[in-house]
Formats: structure tokens, sequence, C-alpha cells
């Protein structure tokens, strides 16, 4: 789990098979918020948990096919993209208000993986520069740049205008800009790409086959 508090924490604990234990199965679903009381103790690798609540109900992320496609993709590469995450308040309430803001999207919501990538890398130390301006992205360097930088790992004019776009969507207005299935899923292979040049042995997603059966 990834916490307010301590960053991320690993725990054991026992689901009962009663509807009359603390920890109720729909706990552990992807994504759920919850308020967790428990003892840290340093040299322990797996924490108890004392009391668990839910935090936020999340009446439609589990329930609506098309927000538990985005929900797996999402709860799988955060588990690699924070494996090494100490505290981050801010980073938190982003994780926190974004999964909020997708269950309770009534529509138009098939960018929110795009835009919560490239947000979430603001807090994670490689939001692109805009300081630098040019027509290429140096993906490695996290910069624009004028001309094509001496690897590979790097933007043609044409997608590194995607990059800039991506920074001007955010949530409430990410509908407003219209791409084909194709463009999608181009830019998503061009994030995660971005992801795995800058968290060292950030792997491939199984979930990615998910989000691109869903958008074809």
């Amino acid at each position: 789990m990834y916490t307010r508090e301590k960053g991320r924490m690993s725990f054991v604990a026992t689901v009962p098979t009663t509807e009359r234990g603390r920890l109720k199965k729909q706990y552990l679903q992807p994504l759920t918020l919850l308020s967790l009381e428990c003892d840290v103790r340093q040299q322990v690798q797996l924490q108890k948990l004392r009391e668990v609540s839910l935090l936020t109900p999340l009446h439609s992320l589990l329930a609506d096919p098309e927000k538990l496609s985005i929900s797996l993709f999402v709860s799988e590469f955060l588990y690699h993209a924070l494996k090494g995450e100490q505290q981050n308040v801010p980073l938190f309430d982003y994780v926190r208000s974004s999964i909020e803001w997708l269950d309770g999207a009534l529509s138009a919501f098939s960018n929110f993986h795009l835009v919560f990538l490239m947000r979430l890398s603001r807090f994670l130390g490689f939001w692109p520069n805009l300081e630098d301006d040019g027509d290429y992205f140096d993906l490695r360097q996290a910069s624009f740049c004028d001309a094509p930088p001496l690897h590979r790992d790097f933007l043609l004019p044409q997608e590194a205008g995607r990059i800039r776009l991506l920074m001007r969507m955010d949530y409430p207005t990410m509908h407003l800009f219209r791409m084909s299935r194709a463009e999608r899923n181009r830019i998503l292979q061009i994030l995660l790409l971005y992801y795995r040049l800058h968290l060292p042995a950030f792997p491939e997603l199984q979930s990615v086959s998910v989000l691109r059966e869903l958008y074809n």
C-alpha cells in the first residue's frame, strides 16, 4: 500500500470468511482508498493492521468495465512506479484525488490514464522542462531541444508535439482533445518508454494489452 504518512508499506493481514471481520475482501480491490491504523515497527518488513475502514467509498470504479480496465492498468503501473517511494504527501494527494475524479466521472474519461501518467511525472522528478524550447524532445533529459540528441531516445517534432499537448491537458478539459485509437495507443507507448528511462527496472506491464483492446 502507498500511505500518506509513511510512503510505501507492506502489510500482513488475515481476511475473514465472514462479514463480521474488520478487514473486508472488497477493501483489497485495486485503488481502494483506506483509512489505516497500525503500530509501525522499524525492523519488521510486514506490518500488522489494527483498524481498517474505507476512506472514500468508490461507487463506479470496479463496476464500469471501461473504468475497471483503466484502474487495473493504473494499479499495476503504480505498483512499479512507486516501488521505492518514501513519504510524499503531494504525491499521495494527487493519486487520491485522481482516483476520486475517475470514480465520479460520468463520461469523457478515455484519456484519463494518459493525463494521469504525464502529471505524475511532476511528483517523481522528471516533469518535462518548459524553459527549454525546441522541436525535438529528449526523453532522457526530459527537455525540448533544437536538434536531435546523440542517443536514440528522443521524439521527432511531430511526436514531441504530443508531449506539449499532454502537458496542457487536465481531467476537466481532456475531453476537448480528441484522439484516435492509434494516437492514444502511441502516446501510451511513449509515456511508458519515458518512465522506463527514468525509473530503474521498470518492467513491461501486463495490463497494457487490456487497454489496447478496450480502445479498439
